[in-house]
Parts: C-alpha cells; sequence; structure tokens
C-alpha cells in the first residue's frame, strides 16, 4: 500500500482474525500516519459497537481529528452465536435472530459508511471495503440454506454498490467495495470447517495479504462491485 504518509486507515473489527491481522499487517507495512483499528471489546477512542450508532460517530470523529483515512475496511460478521446457527431450513427462521443477522451483516456496515465515508478525502483515490461473503452472491446460490446470512450478505453487497454510486459525486476515484476473503480459520467459519477442501483453508495472516493485495489492485471501474480473495470479480 502506498497511500502516502499523511494518510490514515481504519479497520472496524480489528479484535477478529481477519480484521487483527489487517491491522498488524497495516502497521507492519508503516505506509499509513495512523492505523485505527476499533472493535466493540476494546475501549475508550478504540470502541466501537455496530449496533449503537452514536459509538460509530464519536469513533469517526476521533479519526476525523487526524489524519484523513484513504482506507476503511469493515472486517465484521455474525455467523452464528451460542447455540444460534445458520438455518438449514424455512422451518428454522426466527425473527429476532434475522434482525440479529441483518444488524451485523448489512446495517452496522451501513452506519460505519454513513459516518466515514464523510471523512475520507473527496480527491484522490480511496478505498472503503466491506467484507461480504460469496453466499451472498444470489446468482451463485445453488444450494440455498443459510438463509439469513445469504440475505444479509446480500444487502450488503446492494448497499455497496448504492454507495459506490452516491461516493462517485463526491471523488469520482473514490471506490467502495465488498470483498470475499475466503474460508478462514477464524471463530466464525470454525463450526463449518469440516467440508472446506484441502488447501482452501486460509490463515488470518494470509487472508489478510490477499485481501490488501485485491484492494491496492482496485480502480475506480471496480466500484460497486464484489471480489474475492483472488481479485475475481463475483457476480450479485
Amino acid at each position: 500500500m502506498t497511500p502516502g504518509s499523511k494518510a490514515s486507515a481504519v479497520i472496524i473489527g480489528a479484535s477478529g482474525g481477519i480484521g487483527g491481522a489487517l491491522e498488524a499487517t497495516l502497521m507492519e507495512e508503516g505506509a499509513f500516519a495512523v492505523v485505527h483499528g476499533f472493535a466493540r471489546s476494546r475501549s475508550d477512542a478504540q470502541h466501537i459497537d455496530l449496533r449503537d450508532q452514536s459509538s460509530i460517530a464519536k469513533a469517526a470523529a476521533h479519526v476525523a481529528s487526524g489524519p484523513a483515512p484513504t482506507l476503511v475496511i469493515v472486517a465484521t460478521g455474525l455467523l452464528h452465536e451460542g447455540d444460534r446457527g445458520p438455518e438449514k431450513a424455512l422451518r428454522d427462521l426466527d425473527p429476532d435472530w434475522l434482525a440479529q443477522i441483518y444488524a451485523i451483516n448489512a446495517i452496522g456496515p451501513a452506519l460505519v459508511a454513513k459516518h466515514f465515508l464523510p471523512i475520507m478525502p473527496k480527491a484522490g483515490r480511496t478505498v472503503f471495503a466491506a467484507l461480504s461473503a460469496r453466499v451472498g452472491s444470489i446468482s451463485d446460490n445453488r444450494l440455498g440454506g443459510w438463509h439469513g446470512y445469504r440475505a444479509a450478505k446480500a444487502a450488503l453487497n446492494m448497499l455497496v454498490r448504492t454507495l459506490a454510486i452516491e461516493e462517485r459525486r463526491r471523488n469520482d476515484r473514490a471506490i467502495v467495495v465488498s470483498l470475499h476473503p475466503g474460508t478462514v480459520d477464524t471463530q466464525l467459519s470454525r463450526p463449518f470447517q469440516a467440508n472446506v477442501p484441502a488447501g482452501r483453508l486460509f490463515d488470518a495472516e494470509r487472508a489478510a495479504l490477499q485481501l490488501l493485495d485485491v484492494i491496492e489492485g482496485l480502480k475506480a471501474p471496480d466500484s460497486g462491485k464484489l471480489f474475492d480473495f483472488q481479485g475475481e470479480e463475483i457476480a450479485f
């Protein structure tokens, strides 16, 4: 990454496997003046909760007091929690769980965009990226199941497309994208790793490097799209 020494980077979800690896990699590379890491489990200036818009606004105000961010990555996601997991059939649908899945996977990233896109530069290349998933592609859905997670990630992809159109009017070099990191060895994927083909389960450090390589190769016409960890576009 070569953003210049006066820019900052922001990682939302820095306490997670991928988010933590992204934060550590960016700090090690030293290309940014400041690397801000936010997470619900962190305190004070590093605290953010995607279900609490006031905490998102506070985090954005903290970042805005220093070098402008040219890179913002939302590395959060919710697939299972406690005894709750992805639905296998229609009978498993539960409104409270659906609301929670949407809150973290779609609404939260949209609120991050609401508060962070306006503090990104109005000129020059900027990247706002949110971690999505291949299962959020409607055209690629051949297995069914995982109703809430699929739908929430599909909603995220649509929000990213819409945000990209609006952000292009503010900065014609801005890039707003969804990224599919592949299956990464994190708490999110752990209960579902048994069926992952050999060589397709990535450690968090590798995933972070792959995602940053994809981000570095993005150009303005890529804004509004979904890309996998190899830089290949995934159709919505």
